[in-house]
């Protein structure tokens, strides 16, 4: 097994089933003949017309010499139409298979030395559209004759079949394996992952545990797989940490899977934070391995009021004191790598009296039972990286692939005196193949050819244990892995088993490629100038602490080519929106027209984090005294108007303003911005006349409508008092 393992895995898997599933133009006649057994689609097929057939015989392939067995035919019709009944043929070729080159050249290509000879023949059941028929052969033991111990090419081949939107019948024909066993095989230890990744690069959130940990979650799925086995568990310490940091608040299927888990008398080891790679951490010249900064961002304090069970509130180990981040003074200008945090500590950082006492990082991340010092890498090491493992951790125990290894080695050896714990590349590709396959049928196919591998170490040193580690595959099915782990695991025989065993002298043979360690350093490197940009932030690990899990992540061993790509595309696009989050606006001209004034410039805040910032204005020449220096704070996704006190010394005239932003401690932020200001100070005066004027004027008409109003008021008075005189005097007369 490889350390890009699920991408080996899956492209030999879709290999096999492309051979297995076509469908030939031309009708088989191959019965006695050494042809192989796989053709080429025409073109005229329908697009989604399939076929596929999956052959097994025997308990997973197996078979004792001398017996009887049933051979397995499943026809899979994934067409939109029927098809028709058939002639399905079992063949085996009597010429053994002797080593793993010949077993996968057989199964990959379908070509083997010898000649086949016809075991039996069936008619095969129509079958409908989009569904599959399973057809058993009885292979009496004289079909079989007197087969020695070994592994014999397996086909079949359906003919005479056919849908509706077939012209004419075709044939599909299956490999596989029949191994003879006479004795049992060697012990035999399985190594299961454990991760889950999350979408957003960090900590899994509450919503992905729930999912990840409900009943047909993958983490159940893992826990329930392995329940009942000897399997060894290789634990991503950042699954416990991201149900722990919720504490009561946590999902309760979350916080049961993790008490399943603990309970598991499986032995076990941890992974690194985020199963980060520490081939690459070593190629890329990094003096300890990496960890997280802190996790205290991700605690939440509401779950730490009491214990989920409602017991009184113990005191925990307290926070441990952040890991900082590396900066200037850690990064080395002669092309070394900077220098990564250390490991998380366990003195208490000051907590406020009247809140929750939260865990610190190692409590958080703690792996109950777990062994310690194995190291499980990818397998393109040299004997340099392993003597820098024995720095990383003291009596490190790596964890390779026997396709690194030159030569024959057991599952325990040593290179240039360093431990080193050896999977069997093919038979763990093949079991990590059949423990991600749901359908049974393809399943048989897969574990038949681990016992084929198996069947080979077995014959050549029936006492050497062999070790198989699976691929890193988080999607698989309680069902599937059970029946893998189930098929190979010798009961009670463990990790502890396999150190215990003499380690035998063993070279490396790998090629290295530079690319990951040159991608870690570039991505280290930018963490150094987030971590100037995050001192706009009151608590810096806000930024901090998931940029580096990121990082981490993105080195993650399971990730194939592609995947490794698209994560460090992922940190470095993450990297240049966070320090794009917060800038200055382009603005328009703005028009001063008084000789003092607040000018508002706008600051843009895109990051969920109140930033603490220092507005710097310089103008381009001295007609405008303006204050050079404005702290600020802008709210989480905002953009706010900051005012900037100016006094114009002149009465007009255009002046630029150059305006950039720092943090508190200087660190420049964003570009710098220039802002045009048309000064019309003397307008303020002018403005000030013609509204005193006009205070003036109205004030005049005032004053004349009242005297004219007092005035109209007189006469009326008068010409009442006239009129009551004159009606006196003609009363009197």
């Amino acid at each position: 097994m490889t350390a890009t393992t699920s991408e080996n895995g899956l492209r030999t898997r879709l290999h096999r089933l492309a051979r297995g599933s076509v469908i030939s133009a031309i009708v088989l006649g191959l019965a006695g003949a050494g042809a192989p057994g796989a053709f080429a689609a025409t073109d005229a097929e329908p697009e989604g017309s399939s076929v596929d057939l999956l052959l097994s015989a025997g308990v997973r392939g197996t078979v004792a010499p001398g017996s009887a067995t049933t051979a397995s035919i499943t026809v899979q019709n994934d067409s939109r139409s029927e098809l028709s009944s058939g002639r399905v043929t079992v063949e085996l070729n009597r010429t053994p298979l002797t080593d793993e080159a010949a077993i996968t050249t057989w199964l990959d290509e379908a070509d083997a030395t010898g000649g086949f000879e016809q075991l039996g023949s069936d008619t095969t059941a129509p079958v409908d559209a989009e569904a599959s028929a399973t057809t058993s052969l009885l292979l009496p033991p004289e079909a079989l004759g007197d087969l020695a111990p070994g592994v014999y090419p397996l086909r079949a081949t359906l003919s005479g079949a056919q849908t509706d939107a077939q012209d004419d019948a075709r044939s599909v024909t299956s490999t596989t394996v029949l191994v003879v066993t006479a004795a049992a095989n060697p012990p035999i230890a399985v190594m299961v992952p454990v991760t889950a990744t999350p979408d957003n690069g960090a900590l899994l959130t509450a919503d992905e545990l729930s999912a990840l940990t409900a009943p047909e979650g993958a983490l159940t799925a893992v826990v329930e797989g392995v329940r009942g086995t000897s399997a060894i568990l290789a634990i991503d310490p950042a699954i416990p940490a991201a149900i722990r940091v919720l504490g009561s608040s946590a999902p309760e299927s979350a916080r049961e899977w993790l008490r399943l888990l603990d309970a598991l008398p499986n032995e076990r080891f941890a992974l690194q934070f985020g199963d980060a790679d520490a081939t690459t951490q070593a190629q890329a010249g990094l003096p300890a391995l990496l960890q997280p900064t802190t996790l205290a961002p991700f605690l939440n304090p509401s779950g730490f009021t009491e214990p989920a069970d409602g017991t009184p509130t113990p005191t925990p180990t307290p926070a441990p004191t952040p890991a900082s981040v590396p900066t200037e003074s850690t990064a080395p200008t002669d092309g070394t790598a900077p220098t990564p945090a250390p490991e998380p500590s366990d003195e208490p950082t000051p907590q406020p009296t009247d809140g929750p006492v939260l865990p610190g990082d190692a409590e958080l991340t703690a792996i109950e039972g777990a062994t310690s010092g194995i190291l499980w890498p990818r397998s393109d090491v040299s004997a340099a990286d392993l003597d820098v493992f024995s720095t990383y951790v003291n009596g490190a125990v790596t964890v390779l692939s026997s396709s690194s290894i030159g030569g024959a080695a057991g599952a325990h050896a040593d290179v240039g005196g360093r431990s080193v714990l050896v999977t069997a590349a093919a038979a763990s590709d093949a079991v990590s193949q059949a423990a991600s396959e749901d359908d049974t049928a393809a399943r048989q196919q897969r574990l038949a050819e681990a016992s084929a591998h198996l069947s080979l170490a077995g014959q050549a040193d029936p006492a050497t244990p062999i070790l198989i580690g699976l691929d890193r595959d988080e999607t698989r099915t309680a069902e599937a892995l059970r029946d893998a782990v189930a098929s190979v695991d010798s009961l009670g025989f463990g990790l502890s088993e396999v150190l215990a065993v003499p380690a035998t002298p063993a070279t490396l043979s790998t090629e290295q490629d530079q690319s990951r360690a040159l991608a870690l350093r570039g991505m280290l490197d930018s963490e150094i100038v987030l971590g100037d940009f995050a001192s706009i932030l009151d608590d810096t690990q806000l930024l901090l602490s998931p940029k580096r899990i990121q990082i981490m992540r993105a080195t993650g061993v399971g990730l194939t080519e592609k995947g490794f790509d698209d994560a460090v595309s992922d940190v470095n696009v993450a990297t240049t929106e966070t320090l794009n989050a917060v800038d200055i606006p382009p603005a328009s001209t703005i028009q001063l027209l008084s000789a003092n004034a607040d000018l508002p410039f706008s600051v843009r805040n895109d990051l969920p984090w109140p930033v603490n910032i220092q507005l710097s204005v310089t103008p381009s020449d001295p007609r405008l005294d303006v204050q050079s220096v404005t702290p600020w704070t802008i709210q989480p996704g905002t953009t706010t108007r900051v005012k900037v006190p100016v006094s114009a010394r002149v009465g007009s005239g255009e002046v630029t303003l150059k305006l950039s932003l720092s943090s508190p401690t200087g660190v420049p932020i964003s570009q710098p911005e220039s802002v045009r200001v048309s000064v019309r100070a003397e307008w303020e005066a002018i403005g000030l006349g013609v509204f005193g004027g006009l205070i003036v004027l109205l004030l005049g008409l005032g004053i004349i409508r009242t005297i004219r109003r007092r005035r109209r008021e007189a006469d009326a008075e008068n010409q009442e008092t006239t009129s009551e005189s004159d009606a006196v005097e003609e009363m009197n007369e």
